[in-house]
C-alpha cells in the first residue's frame, strides 16, 4: 500500500500538477521545472478551453502532446501515439494548462508578482543555456530558441507562469502530517504476510507424443505465417570522419593562452565554496522554531520529515551561486556559519530558509603558469573540433546539393565501409559471429528509417568528436521464410501450442477441484500427469515493494486475490500455465517505535499535502472560472490518433 502511495506521488498522472514534463519547451530546457506552455491568445486556431479572459488553443495542446510523446518515445521506442493517447494525455494536458492559466490570473489578482530579475535568474540556471565556462551564454540562449522556433517573450512568459505556480503553492502542504494511528495502520499493511502455493503445468508435459503430420504443419504455418517473417534487411554504407582528415595541427600561441586565462579569470581565482542541506519554511516564526530544534541537536532530516518537509542538498556552491538561487540574504547567512553549523533563518525567493553547512572548501585557484598546459590542451581540442565540424559542414553541403555517397567519399578522401545485409539491430542473419561495429550502432535507427537507397546523411557520432557519412545500399523487404526452411520450428511450435492448450484445460480442472474443496495434492494426483512439485509462496507487502517493477506475476496475483481462492496464469511464450492459491493472510503490526512508522507518516503526509494543494487548485479554478470545448477536444484527440 505504501509503495502504491509513493508511486502515485511520483507519477506524472498522480502528482497534483504532474504535467510539468508535458511542456512544449521542457526538452529544450533540459528538464527544467517550467510547467506547461504559457497560455494566452498565442495561436489563431479554435480554442479547446477558456480561463477567465485567456484562451487555450488546440495548436498549443497539440504541440504539448506531441513533444510529450517524443519524450516518452525516447524511453519506450515501441510506444505508439494511439497507446499514448489512451492514457488520457489530451485531457491531462488541457487540465494542466487550465490550472496554470487560472493560477497566473489568480496570483495577479491577489498581489503575487514575478520580477524580471527572478526570470533572468531562472534562465541563467538552465544548463541548456550555459556556455563552456558554466555561465549563462546569450549566444547559446538565442541559438536554442531559434532552433525550437520560440521567442524570448514566449519563453519568459512561460517561466513567469512556472514561477507564479511555485509561489502560489509553495506553502500549501506545510505541516501536513497524518495522525499516528492512521500512520500505524498503513505501516502495518506493509507487514501483512500472504501464503499460498504455486503449481506449474508445463506445456511439454501435455504436448502430443508424436510429431504432427505434414498437413498439420502446413495448416499451422499458413495460420501463423507472420510468426516466421524474416526481418527487413539492409546493407549500410558509411564513412567515419575523424581527426585523421585534418591536414594541419593547431598549436596555440602565448597570446592565445593568456587571452583565455584572463577571460576565465573567475575560474582560476581563489574561491570558497560550501555544501549545504537546506529546508524551506513558510514563515519567519516557523524558521526560527526549526533553527532552535537544530540548535538543540536534532538532525535536520528528522526535523524536516516530522513537519512533512523535504530537505534538499547542494554541493560546492559559491556565495554568488547561492545568491542567484536563493537570494543574497541566504548566501550571507550560509557564508557566516561554520562547517557543521546551522544558519540563522534568512528570507529566500520561495520562503524562509534554514541550512546546515555540511562542508567548506577553499580553492586556492591557479596561476597562469599552473594553468598554461591545461589551457593549451583545451584550445587545441577546441580548434581541432571546430576544424572537424567545418570539414563535416562542407561534406553536408555536398550531400544537400545531391551528391552521392561514393562521389563525396572520393572528393574528400574518405574510406567507405559496406556492411552485409543486416537487420535493424545491426546483426547479420546467418552470421552469428559477426558483431555490428561500434560506429554503426548509432546510425541504424536512421538508416532503417530511410525510404530508399542513395539518400546519404551526415551525423555526429557519440562523444561529439567524430562524424559519419552514411546511406543505405540494398533493401530486402521482410518476407516469410519458406516452409521448407522452418519446418522443424513450425512442428515444435505446433506441439507447444497443443501442449499449452491441454495444460490450460488441466489448470481449469485443478481450479474446479479446488472450488469443490479438494486438496491441491489430490487434484494434481487425479490429473495422472507427472508435474513439477508444488512450490510454497510466502511474501509480505514490504518484500513485494522492495522488488519494485520486478515482482513475479504469480506473487502479484496472490496479492490481488481473496483469501481461499485460486487463479490461473499463462506462462510466457506458451510455456504452460500456473495455478496460484492464497491460503492464509496474516495481518501485520508495528510498534510505536518501529522505524517504518516514520516513513509511513512521511509518505501519508505528502499525500495529504497533495490533497491540500489540489483543493487550493480547485478553488482557484472555480474563482477564476473556466470552460472546456468538449467537441474541439474530441476532434483534437481524433486528429492526433490518426482517426482524421
Amino acid at each position: 500500500m505504501l509503495a502504491f502511495l509513493r508511486a502515485v506521488i511520483g507519477s506524472r498522472f498522480g502528482a497534483a500538477f504532474g504535467l510539468v514534463f508535458l511542456v512544449l519547451i521542457v526538452v529544450a530546457f533540459a528538464g527544467a521545472d517550467l510547467g506547461g506552455m504559457g497560455t494566452g491568445n498565442l495561436f489563431n486556431h479554435d480554442s479547446v478551453a477558456s480561463v477567465g479572459a485567456t484562451a487555450i488553443s488546440s495548436t498549443e495542446v497539440e504541440k504539448t502532446v506531441r513533444t510529450a510523446f517524443d519524450s516518452e518515445r525516447q524511453r519506450s521506442p515501441t510506444l505508439t501515439m494511439k497507446d499514448f493517447l489512451a492514457q488520457g494525455v489530451v485531457d491531462e494536458v488541457v487540465t494542466g494548462l487550465i490550472d496554470r492559466a487560472a493560477t497566473w490570473e489568480w496570483g495577479h489578482k491577489h498581489g503575487f508578482g514575478v520580477s524580471d530579475r527572478l526570470i533572468d535568474s531562472e534562465i541563467a540556471k538552465l544548463p541548456a543555456f550555459q556556455g563552456p565556462d558554466g555561465k549563462f551564454s546569450q549566444e547559446a540562449y538565442t541559438q536554442l530558441l531559434k532552433s525550437r522556433g520560440l521567442s524570448d517573450k514566449l519563453v519568459r512568459d512561460d517561466i513567469a507562469k512556472g514561477l507564479m505556480t511555485r509561489l502560489v503553492f509553495a506553502g500549501t502542504g506545510e505541516g501536513a502530517v497524518m495522525p499516528l494511528g492512521l500512520g500505524m495502520t498503513y505501516a502495518a499493511l506493509e507487514k501483512e504476510l500472504r501464503q499460498g502455493n504455486l503449481l506449474f503445468l508445463p506445456s511439454a508435459a501435455f504436448a502430443p507424443k508424436t510429431l504432427p503430420t505434414d498437413h498439420q504443419i502446413g495448416a499451422f504455418y499458413r495460420a501463423n505465417v507472420a510468426r516466421y517473417n524474416r526481418a527487413e534487411r539492409r546493407t549500410v554504407r558509411y564513412a567515419v570522419i575523424d581527426d585523421a582528415v585534418l591536414k594541419t595541427v593547431f598549436v596555440p600561441g602565448e597570446a592565445d593562452i593568456r587571452k583565455r586565462y584572463h577571460a576565465d579569470a573567475a575560474l582560476y581565482a581563489p574561491r570558497e565554496t560550501r555544501s549545504i542541506t537546506q529546508v524551506i519554511l513558510p514563515t519567519e516564526s516557523a524558521a526560527k522554531a526549526f533553527a532552535a530544534e537544530l540548535g538543540a541537536g536534532k538532525a535536520i532530516a528528522a526535523a524536516a520529515i516530522a513537519k512533512g518537509l523535504a530537505p534538499s542538498s547542494f554541493a560546492d556552491k559559491t556565495r554568488d551561486q547561492i545568491a542567484t538561487d536563493s537570494g543574497r540574504a541566504v548566501a550571507d547567512a550560509v557564508f557566516a556559519a561554520k562547517a557543521g553549523g546551522v544558519t540563522a533563518p534568512a528570507k529566500g525567493t520561495l520562503g524562509w530558509i534554514v541550512a546546515r553547512v555540511d562542508a567548506v572548501r577553499n580553492n586556492p585557484g591557479k596561476t597562469f603558469e599552473q594553468a598554461r598546459a591545461a589551457i593549451a590542451t583545451a584550445l587545441t581540442a577546441e580548434r581541432r573540433k571546430a576544424a572537424l565540424t567545418d570539414f563535416a559542414t562542407q561534406i553536408g553541403e555536398k550531400v544537400e546539393a545531391g551528391a552521392s555517397l561514393p562521389d563525396v567519399a572520393k572528393a574528400f578522401g574518405l574510406t567507405v565501409i559496406t556492411t552485409g545485409a543486416v537487420i535493424a539491430d545491426g546483426t547479420e542473419p546467418g552470421q552469428p559471429a559477426a558483431k555490428p561495429a561500434t560506429d554503426l550502432q548509432p546510425l541504424l535507427a536512421t538508416a532503417f528509417g530511410m525510404e530508399r537507397e542513395g539518400q546519404p546523411q551526415i551525423a555526429a557520432l557519440p562523444g561529439g568528436a567524430r562524424f559519419a557519412l552514411f546511406d543505405v545500399g540494398t533493401i530486402t523487404a521482410a518476407t516469410p521464410a519458406p516452409l521448407a526452411e522452418v519446418k522443424a520450428q513450425v512442428a515444435s511450435d505446433w506441439m507447444r501450442q497443443q501442449g499449452a492448450a491441454a495444460a490450460g484445460a488441466a489448470a481449469d480442472k485443478i481450479l474446479a477441484a479446488l472450488t469443490a474443496k479438494t486438496p491441491l495434492a489430490t487434484a494434481v494426483h487425479e490429473l495422472g500427469v507427472a508435474l513439477p512439485p508444488v512450490n510454497p509462496l510466502a511474501y509480505t507487502r514490504e518484500q513485494v515493494a522492495q522488488m519494485k517493477d520486478r515482482v513475479p506475476a504469480p506473487v502479484a496475483q496472490m496479492f490481488a486475490m481473496r483469501l481461499g481462492t485460486a487463479h490461473k496464469l499463462a506462462a510466457p511464450n506458451q510455456a504452460g500455465w500456473v495455478v496460484v492459491t492464497l491460503d492464509t493472510i496474516t495481518p501485520g503490526s508495528v510498534a510505536p517505535n518501529d522505524p517504518t512508522l516514520a516513513a509511513a507518516s512521511s509518505t501519508l503526509g505528502k499525500v495529504l499535502a497533495r490533497e491540500y494543494e489540489q483543493q487550493l487548485r480547485t478553488a482557484i479554478a472555480r474563482e477564476i472560472g473556466s470552460k472546456r470545448n468538449a467537441a474541439a477536444i474530441r476532434t483534437l484527440g481524433a486528429s492526433l490518433s490518426g482517426a482524421q
